[in-house]
């Protein structure tokens, strides 16, 4: 599906977004492990999410949906049952490394597959550290399918995490929801997202450069209502091209404020965007808020290689603020967009220089510089969401009507993005 972008000229009103994504995903994971009853609110309604349900349907659980809530029928301790097929993960990277953390536990052999693109996605960063606690995990050269062998007894161990995934901590420490000694997960220098720690109401401790988080059988989950923030990383994109559309302003209702979450605002704050949050709330340790976008003019700054894990998602659709921000942007410390749904450097490179900008690409980052050219540009998702909905921003900001190829792909994340865009155009 190829999708035309027209210039947008000004942008106003307010939205509400579905969901946060990794807070979906882990509220129907812990809803499922815990006995009885949970139920959520605003769960998020992408490809991704839906391959997570279809996976704990496999292993016998119940979900009913009843309109914007979802009720799930916890199994409880050891009480989920041998999937008949192998588990689709689809592309949620996601769905197969939490999901790793709960089969590799279980009493039954079992397997999780995916799409291309998430089959080749490393799997390695997760195996490693689930083998040291006792299971056994067959891949693919360190790739998906894996597949899941019961060896008896797990034990809790003490890991520090060779590079900051929030799904590799996710994974480790829902294995170590199964052991009655203590796992200790360690982070140094660069913090990953806490949502796992959060929700489960984990014990953690921050001294410094170093973060600790425990786990054990004590911590296991129990049945409760979920209420799920709008997800951070869709309304980057709508905070982006207001940003960069004159004489526009949004509200963005309900969104949520994790502080793992949250560095990109800071980013484009300290860029010089006009941005306010207010009405702050807290659900299930989970804090939410609306944030209020003006357009304002914007100034590149240097950005920590530090805070990159806070902001991975984000590097896309911030390279697009860059663009049309006073002086050069410049990503350092960003090797891991390199093994995401596309190599993410390339993917935003090779469409750069298609719109006539100055590029530098190193091996854990790039540079961007120039003056767009007045043409009409067909750019390529690489069948990457957060690709694809960067350049609808860079097509709706360009003067010719452009276009973006498999547009489709947005709905991994956010099938409705389209209709969002055309609610918040002025009218």
């Amino acid at each position: 599906m190829k999708q035309s972008f027209s210039k947008i000229p000004k942008i106003n009103g307010e939205i509400s977004l579905p969901g946060d994504k990794s807070i979906s995903h882990r509220a129907l994971i812990f809803s499922a492990l815990a006995e009885g009853r949970s139920s959520i609110i605003n769960l998020a309604d992408s490809e991704d999410v839906k391959s997570t349900i279809e996976c704990l349907e496999s292993l016998n659980i119940n979900i009913e949906k009843e309109g914007n809530r979802l009720f799930i029928h916890g199994a409880g301790r050891n009480g989920f049952t041998k999937p008949e097929h192998p588990l689709d993960c689809g592309n949620s990277g996601t769905t197969a490394r939490l999901l790793s953390g709960v089969l590799a536990v279980q009493n039954f052999t079992s397997i999780i597959t995916g799409d291309e693109s998430l089959s080749q996605r490393p799997m390695k960063r997760i195996i490693d550290p689930l083998e040291k606690m006792g299971c056994t995990i067959k891949s693919k050269n360190g790739n998906l399918p894996l597949h899941f062998i019961p060896e008896g007894k797990i034990n809790g161990f003490s890991y520090s995490l060779p590079v900051a995934s929030a799904q590799v901590k996710g994974a480790i420490l829902l294995a170590g929801l199964n052991c009655e000694n203590t796992t200790t997960v360690i982070e140094q220098g660069n913090f990953s997202r806490d949502h796992t720690e959060r929700m489960l109401g984990l014990p953690v401790d921050i001294r410094g450069k170093t973060k600790t988080t425990q786990v054990s059988s004590s911590n296991y989950p129990i049945a409760r209502e979920y209420a799920v923030p709008g997800d951070i990383s869709t309304a980057a994109f709508f905070i982006v091209l207001t940003l960069l559309i004159r004489n526009s302003s949004l509200v963005l209702k309900n969104i949520s404020l994790n502080e793992t979450r949250k560095s990109f605002l800071k980013v484009l704050i300290e860029m010089g965007a006009e941005i306010k949050v207010e009405g702050i709330g807290e659900s299930n340790n989970e804090p939410y808020g609306d944030i209020i976008v003006k357009s304002s003019e914007l100034n590149n700054i240097e950005i920590n290689p530090n805070i990159i894990p806070g902001i991975i998602d984000e590097i896309p659709i911030l390279a697009i603020a860059g663009i049309f921000a006073d002086g050069i942007f410049k990503i350092n410390g960003a090797r891991e967009l390199r093994v995401k749904e596309s190599d993410r450097i390339k993917s935003l490179t090779e469409n750069l220089q298609r719109a006539g900008l100055n590029i530098k690409e190193f091996d854990d980052g790039f540079s961007v510089e120039g003056k767009l050219k007045d043409e009409i540009v067909t750019f390529e998702s690489y069948r990457d969401h957060r690709i694809a909905m960067a350049f609808s921003v860079l097509s709706s900001l360009m003067e010719k009507e452009c276009m973006v190829n498999k547009f489709d792909c947005v709905n991994v994340s956010n099938p409705q993005y389209l209709e969002q865009l055309e609610k918040i155009k002025a009218q």
